[in-house]
């Protein structure tokens, strides 16, 4: 049996090398040149819950957008897929440098109960555009709103029949806005002062109302205070209590040195304990250092102190306590 070389086949194997060789090297040659010329956008994160949030009330949340590219990248639009969802302040067109990030602010904003995803889209002249980014949320109702009154009891203590004495109550709106249609007293001993009506209240926010007591007979007086409003809570009241006491012979003289002189007024407060409590008894910024208390009640004892207010409303300390020991008829 006799065998027989191919010199040939050597000679193809070379041809073949040589011919392939400018194809591996303009393989390797596209390889090396695609990345400098890339561009990607990158978002951080991408995807965000927004988690619960009640019905009408909105939340935002801010996501990264990110050139990691080595060329200037354009943003040139912006979509989104679910009602519930918006984009905050974004202008386009927007460039980005190479390195550089930008926030895309996104709002959730709730219109019905349940669960909701959404989808947000921008397209840019980076390689992997449109960039997508998913966002979901749960609707839940809104609170019911309430009114709460502070304090819960307003005691006048001893006001001398004939007389009045006023004190300030703070009504405040929760879970959401509150409006307050009416409100009425139960005694006519107690006159509730101070709400133009019908008012409403932002959620978390206070308003002010004064109650006036003017006992028409000595002896304890006691009432409520009512104030209708569309809050779940309503008719919110407050407790009124306080004391008339015949007018008698006797009355209380104070006066005192100014501090500052910075001044342009000041308060009286009286308490029947050394320490206090203490309760204000001028019904109204007293301009001058003296005061008569004419509200003393014959074999009682009483503290006074007095504090000084400024242009700017700020009221001082109190001063030092005065007792004074008012005789029996």
């Amino acid at each position: 049996m006799h065998f027989r070389f191919c010199l040939a086949t050597e000679r193809f194997v070379k041809i073949v090398s040589m011919r392939s060789f400018p194809l591996v090297v303009a393989a390797w040659l596209l390889f090396c040149l695609a990345p400098a010329s890339a561009q990607q956008l990158q978002c951080n994160p991408c995807s965000h819950a927004f988690g619960k949030v009640q019905i009408g009330n909105s939340v935002s949340y801010s996501i990264q957008l990110s050139n990691t590219g080595n060329k200037t990248l354009r943003i040139a639009s912006k979509s989104k897929q679910g009602s519930a969802f918006s984009f905050g302040k974004f202008p386009l067109p927007v460039k980005v440098q190479p390195g550089a990030s930008i926030q895309l602010p996104v709002i959730f904003t709730p219109t019905a109960k349940g669960y909701t995803h959404g989808i947000l889209t921008v397209a840019s002249n980076a390689l992997n555009s449109p960039l997508y980014m998913h966002v979901a949320g749960t609707g839940v109702a809104n609170a019911s709103p309430q009114l709460g009154v502070s304090p819960a009891t307003l005691n006048f203590g001893n006001v001398t029949v004939g007389l009045s004495a006023s004190l300030q109550a703070t009504l405040t709106a929760s879970n959401a806005a509150v409006t307050i249609s009416s409100d009425q007293s139960t005694s006519s001993e107690f006159a509730i002062l101070g709400l133009n009506l019908p008012v409403t209240i932002s959620a978390g926010q206070s308003v002010h109302v004064t109650v006036k007591f003017t006992p028409n007979a000595s002896g304890t007086a006691s009432g409520k205070a009512g104030f209708v409003s569309d809050a779940a809570n309503s008719p919110t009241v407050e407790q009124l209590t306080g004391t008339g006491v015949a007018p008698g012979s006797h009355n209380a003289d104070l006066s005192w040195n100014p501090g500052d002189g910075n001044a342009v007024g000041y308060n009286v407060y009286r308490g029947t304990a050394h320490g206090g409590p203490y309760q204000e008894i001028n019904t109204a910024l007293d301009a001058s250092t003296n005061y008569t208390d004419f509200t003393v009640v014959s074999g009682a004892t009483y503290y006074y102190v007095a504090t000084e207010v400024n242009a700017q409303g700020q009221e001082s300390a109190y001063s030092n306590v005065v007792q004074a020991v008012i005789p029996n008829p």
